[in-house]
Parts: structure tokens; C-alpha cells; sequence
């Protein structure tokens, strides 16, 4: 079986039901992989692949309101943005400076603006449930895969949750 839609065409289901898109998008001056992905089918709705789309043809957007989201979880020192920015710091030194964007004399909202968007995975079977709809990776370092921070959105595009996965 398969889905078609007008922004992601025909979506053919693998042997166990699951459905599966993966593209590149750029977003400024970076590349970032989208993946669309349901275990089944049939647990995937036409809306949700429209919001999908939308989230995708939005992504500028998307990426400011989970940086929003970040920003407002750095005054509390439990947190894992707060937890992130101090790693970071950490790992980098002194050669901090050299690989932030702009540098405002605040840390944290120079890391957070700094942070390249790396991935996103939209969850289309959570459309309007839970879970998170879809699933934000950011790395400062593009090659450190294992020391990022993960913003979950819902279905209507607001931050759920950040986190890291340390």
C-alpha cells in the first residue's frame, strides 16, 4: 500500500507497514536532513502529513521557536539547556569564542545562537497525540553527534521539551 500527498509524493510502505521520507533542506547556509517517518501506515493521517509539510516548508520558523524554547530553560540551572551550555564551555575553553557566531558577552544565548540545526524527524503517527510530533537535533560541533540538545515539538509546533542526550 501507499500514501501520496502533494508535498511528499507517493509514501510506499515497507513489508511491515511503515512508511519512511528522508530529504535535504537548506535553511541559511546549512543543510539539514528532514525525515518523516510512521511504524504504520495506517496510523498516519492526511492532516498530519499536511502539518508535516508545513513544518518543513516553515523550517525558519520552527528553528526560532525552539530556540525560543532553549532561551527560556537557561535561567534555570537544572535544566538540561543549562547543563549543555556549561559542557560547552567546558569542552571548549578559551577556544569558545572561535567557533560561536556572535559574540554578545552572554554564553548561553551565543551558544544557543550558534547551535546548528542538524536533523529533523517528524513523528507522523503522533499527529495530535503526547508524544512528540516531531524531533529537533542541535550540535555546536557538526561532527559531535553524541553532544547535542533535542527539542520536541508537538503536532501544533510548540516546544514540548528540550534535551540532551548525554
Amino acid at each position: 500500500m501507499a500514501i501520496e500527498h502533494d508535498y511528499f509524493g507517493l509514501l510506499s510502505s515497507g513489508p511491515d507497514g511503515s512508511i519512511f521520507w528522508s530529504e535535504t533542506v537548506e535553511l541559511g547556509d546549512q543543510s539539514v536532513t528532514v525525515d518523516l517517518t510512521a511504524p504504520d501506515q495506517d496510523d498516519v493521517s492526511a492532516d498530519a502529513l499536511d502539518i508535516a509539510a508545513a513544518l518543513i516548508a516553515g523550517l525558519e520558523n520552527v528553528d526560532a521557536t525552539a530556540r525560543r524554547g532553549m532561551l527560556s530553560e537557561v535561567d534555570d540551572r537544572t535544566s538540561e539547556v543549562t547543563e549543555y551550555i556549561l559542557q560547552q564551555q567546558e569542552a571548549f575553553g578559551d577556544d569558545l569564542p572561535d567557533v560561536l557566531v556572535d559574540v554578545s558577552g552572554d554564553a548561553a544565548v551565543d551558544i544557543i545562537r550558534s547551535l546548528r540545526l542538524m536533523s529533523m524527524t517528524i513523528l507522523a503517527d503522533e499527529h495530535g497525540g503526547t508524544e512528540p510530533f516531531a524531533v529537533l537535533e542541535y550540535a555546536l560541533d557538526d561532527s559531535a553527534t553524541d553532544d547535542v540538545l533535542l527539542v520536541n515539538l508537538g503536532s501544533d509546533g510548540s516546544v514540548q521539551s528540550v534535551m540532551s542526550t548525554d
